[in-house]
């Protein structure tokens, strides 16, 4: 199982919402927004959505606006039902060859697109960690073993934040399951839980959470949704068509 998700931006019309199981009309597929190429690390903020920022409660000067994802290294594990579970974020020079051969594995491969030699990984995560911190590569392990690979990142810096009403703040998420052993068990929805709940927990101006899984992995579309994470709309999304899924802080906390 592999899952994805990004965004968030300003003043962008959220794209007509679809059924429950995120199966649009042809109408709601021919007026989804088009994705204009801009990369993450130069997205260019608006003014409006730069003044909404500063308006936020808690926008006076302090040492976290130096990290745009509240120090993830710090965040440390978490129970889950699963065992105890801990982001931790990516080193090249410990962590390379174990990405890379999970983003060689066909279940993997299908959805991220990042097979073939270990320099293409490489170029994926070096692009991350070489900018300013709006989007994190982490290891994730369970009891101490390392099983799954996130990205956590700053959806209101990325450019889907062109495709739906975004708040400053919204995190997103990406994530793959690596090993075989752990797919089909379960695992992706407990996980995905407990992220959720971290990322509210430790980023208390996000309200939300959102992801993009592509429309045709099932499994990955299905976790979110046991997670907690509604589909609100399509949108089409460089090589897929994403279900846009969001979870919110107030239903969840007031549910």
């Amino acid at each position: 199982m592999s899952l994805t998700d990004t965004g968030t931006g300003a003043a962008e019309a959220l794209p007509a919402p679809v059924g429950p199981d995120c199966a649009g009309s042809a109408d709601t597929a021919a007026s989804a927004l088009r994705w204009d190429n801009e990369e993450t690390l130069n997205l260019r903020l608006t003014a409006e959505f730069t003044a909404l920022q500063a308006a936020l409660p808690d926008r006076a000067a302090s040492p976290r606006d130096a990290d745009p994802l509240d120090g993830i290294h710090t965040w440390g594990p978490t129970p889950t039902p699963v065992g105890a579970f801990e982001l931790v974020p990516v080193r090249l020079d410990r962590d390379l060859p174990l990405i890379h051969g999970w983003m060689n594995t066909p279940a993997v491969a299908e959805f991220w697109e990042l097979a073939g030699p270990q320099d293409r990984t490489e170029r994926h995560l070096r692009a991350q960690l070489d900018g300013d911190g709006r989007s994190v590569p982490c290891l994730g392990t369970l009891d101490g073993t390392a099983m799954s690979y996130w990205e956590i990142y700053r959806a209101d810096l990325d450019p889907l934040a062109r495709r739906y009403r975004a708040r400053p703040h919204d995190t997103g998420i990406h994530l793959l399951i690596g090993d075989a052993a752990h797919r089909g068990r379960g695992l992706g929805s407990a996980l995905l839980t407990a992220v959720a709940e971290l990322v509210m927990e430790r980023r208390r101006a996000c309200t939300r959470v959102v992801a993009e899984p592509d429309i045709r992995n099932t499994p990955s579309v299905t976790a979110f949704r046991k997670a907690g994470f509604r589909c609100r709309a399509e949108v089409d999304l460089p090589g897929k068509r994403a279900a846009l899924m969001i979870r919110d802080r107030v239903r969840q906390e007031h549910s």
